[in-house]
């Protein structure tokens, strides 16, 4: 039997950077399996519900006021849509029914009026029919 023993010979300080990067890495994969699950459970668990009923939020634009209404029930978020226009304030605000229309079909989709987007040239009225449309709807959660 011919057996030829090796003999290893570490540092100190060689052991204490692999210990070190070691306890790092185990650091980082905590970090990231943290970083990445509870987004996806938050948003399960937050899921606003809604007293079923329309509910309504007063816009009013110099003289004329009109209803952004909202329907909903405990599934989600049905329509949004306008009540009380009238054919002037149509005509002198153009983009009102579109940039509803838009904002609709995303917060419809989503079921949230989280990262909405909205088109640059309408940017403040659609801020301002988020705002109403965030009225309406925080009357209409329940607890």
């Amino acid at each position: 039997m011919s057996s030829k023993t090796k003999i290893l010979l570490f540092r100190r300080r060689e052991c204490i950077y692999t210990l070190l990067f070691l306890a790092l890495g185990v650091i980082l994969i905590i970090l990231a399996v943290l970083m990445f699950l509870p987004a996806s459970r938050n948003s399960q668990n937050t899921v606003p519900t809604f007293a079923p009923g329309i509910y309504t939020s007063q816009i009013t634009l110099q003289d004329a006021v009109m209803d952004v209404e909202v329907r909903a029930d405990h599934a989600g978020i049905h329509s949004i849509g306008f009540r009380n226009i009238n054919d002037s304030v149509s005509a002198m605000y153009p983009l009102m029914q579109p940039s509803l229309d838009q904002l609709a079909r995303q917060i419809c989709d989503t079921q949230s009026l989280d990262n909405i987007y909205y088109e640059k040239s309408s940017q403040y009225t659609s801020q301002m029919l988020l705002s109403a449309i965030r009225s309406a709807l925080n009357i209409a959660e329940t607890p």
